[in-house]
């Protein structure tokens, strides 16, 4: 395992840096909970950014993992979202996150 994820690592990096398309008619946001086999947590937030392309093509944009769900860490992804391309939305979906408007 220790030798795949240090093939997977640059990978992965490249992935969360990679330029993003302009434009998505809609962007999903929504945070799961799973379940970990760690000392700190028992389970963290996966966070996920999906956006449907005008075309109808659908697109993990990005991802990240954080110990719960919080407005800062949205509002980080986005900032990133929009630093690494994304200029124009349509439609956001979330749930009823306390401050995603904002964020937004």
């Amino acid at each position: 395992v220790g030798n795949i994820s240090k093939q997977m690592i640059p990978k992965v990096e490249a992935y969360h840096k990679r330029k993003l398309s302009d434009k998505f008619f809609c962007v999903y946001l929504d945070a799961t909970y799973l379940p970990l086999r760690r000392d700190t947590f028992e389970r963290e937030a996966v966070y996920i950014a999906i956006g449907i392309k005008p075309n109808g093509h659908k697109e993990v944009i990005d991802y990240c993992i954080a110990p719960s769900e919080n407005i800062e860490v949205w509002t980080d992804m986005l900032q990133n979202m929009k630093s690494r391309g994304l200029k124009q939305v349509e439609l956001f979906l979330s749930d009823g996150v306390v401050g995603m408007k904002t964020a937004l």
